[in-house]
């Protein structure tokens, strides 16, 4: 499958997609693009749960190294990259993707070691959207960092809420990571043509990943019955996420994929509840409600 870049008026990567943009493809999928965008919110979300309940036996950088590896592997084989043509800067985005890629998968996962899942996106959504508020000028972007900065104030704010500053902090760097997985992305996107890219930047993270979560992945090979649950990962949170995406934007526009993804801690939320029995009180709700509206508003003003 390959790839355009689509030059208009609205920005040419989505701050709040997973990849560039897609030109349209004239008539509609199988499948409403919205759904499958909804979808892969659900694939991402529950791949999380799954990979929570894997930490106990693998570790969170053990299941991060699990899952990035054979996400590469996988999307490696679909689609073959001739990396015996890559420029020097090919490989540096690459690189540089693979290394963003590393930190924000690494460090959600150990945040969700301590705090809930819906909790965990929450603040990690903060990523993105001040990668969004920074890339404009208008009065009501500072409303809408308010309001977010708001939902933030109120998980750190009075005695209700139990999760630690430790896994908040490290909620926040994967989303500053995921900002910069955004940038690279659309950077990797520009001088690497079709899908290759991803594949090579996932083995770059894997790679990066290792010293930290070899030990723990090794115990999969001693308990073989770990094996499908660290496949389901791979699988939920990247490859049918991944694949789900890239079709839901050749047929939307860019902005209606940034207003459904606004559901994404909603869907933790219901997703941790669900899957891992994690209930979140009025403070947290809240704070995921505000969160997501300002992120929901920052882009549509963004796309007025």
């Amino acid at each position: 499958m390959s790839r355009e870049v689509v030059v208009s008026r609205t920005p040419r990567f989505s701050p709040f997609a997973r990849m560039p943009r897609f030109s349209r493809t004239p008539g509609g999928p199988p499948v409403p693009a919205p759904l499958m965008i909804l979808a892969a919110i659900a694939s991402v979300q529950i791949g999380s749960a799954v990979a929570r309940h894997l930490f106990d036996d693998l570790g969170a950088a053990g299941v991060t190294l699990w899952r990035l590896a054979l996400a590469a592997l996988i999307l490696g084989v679909a689609f073959r990259p001739d990396v015996r043509r890559w420029s020097l800067a090919a490989w540096r985005a690459a690189a540089l993707l693979g290394l963003a890629m590393a930190g924000m998968n690494l460090l959600f996962y150990l945040a969700l070691q301590t705090v809930p899942l819906g909790v965990g996106v929450t603040v990690e959504f903060l990523g993105p959207l001040l990668l969004t508020l920074a890339q404009t000028r208008r009065l009501a972007d500072l409303l809408w960092a308010l309001l977010a900065a708001g939902g933030v104030a109120l998980l750190g704010l009075g005695s209700g809420f139990t999760a630690p500053i430790g896994g908040l902090l490290l909620a926040f760097a994967a989303g500053l990571c995921w900002a910069g997985y955004i940038l690279a992305s659309a950077h990797l996107g520009s001088v690497v043509p079709g899908t290759g890219g991803l594949a090579v930047a996932l083995a770059v993270a894997a790679l990066l990943v290792l010293p930290f979560g070899a030990s723990g992945a090794s115990a999969a090979f001693d308990h073989p019955l770990l094996l499908p649950g660290v496949a389901a990962v791979a699988l939920l949170s990247s490859v049918i996420s991944y694949g789900l995406e890239l079709n839901a934007l050749r047929h939307v526009p860019t902005r209606v994929f940034g207003i459904l993804m606004s559901l994404e801690p909603a869907a933790a939320a219901l997703a941790g509840l669900a899957l891992l029995g994690q209930t979140l009180g009025l403070r947290e709700v809240s704070a995921l409600v505000l969160v997501s509206v300002a992120s929901l508003g920052a882009t549509l003003v963004r796309r007025a």
